[in-house]
């Protein structure tokens, strides 16, 4: 069995396919040479990332990251907290 990248996408488990050729038996033709050409030329360090960033774009994470970031534009609050505030690590 190939490995998986697992996630919560719209509040819920997925996951993802996590090698190069899982992914691109995933993708349209038209999609393919480009992801190839990307992989091809990533940076090992970046090869991780690479691979997770085109295994996401099938799940509509990419259109809930967008929604987040243009409510965060609009001084929306949240619920977020920054990771060194006192409050999310429950401190009084």
């Amino acid at each position: 069995m190939d490995p998986t990248f697992k996630t919560i996408v719209d509040g819920e488990l997925v996951e993802l396919p996590a090698t190069i050729a899982t992914i691109r038996a995933e993708l349209p033709a038209d999609k393919a040479a480009q992801f190839d050409a990307e992989v091809e030329h990533a940076g090992a360090d970046r090869l991780p990332l690479v691979l997770a960033q085109w295994a996401l774009r099938s799940t509509g994470a990419d259109q809930e990251d967008d929604e987040l970031f243009r409510r965060l534009e609009a001084s929306e609050d949240i619920g977020a907290v920054e990771a060194d505030d006192d409050a999310a690590r429950g401190a009084a």
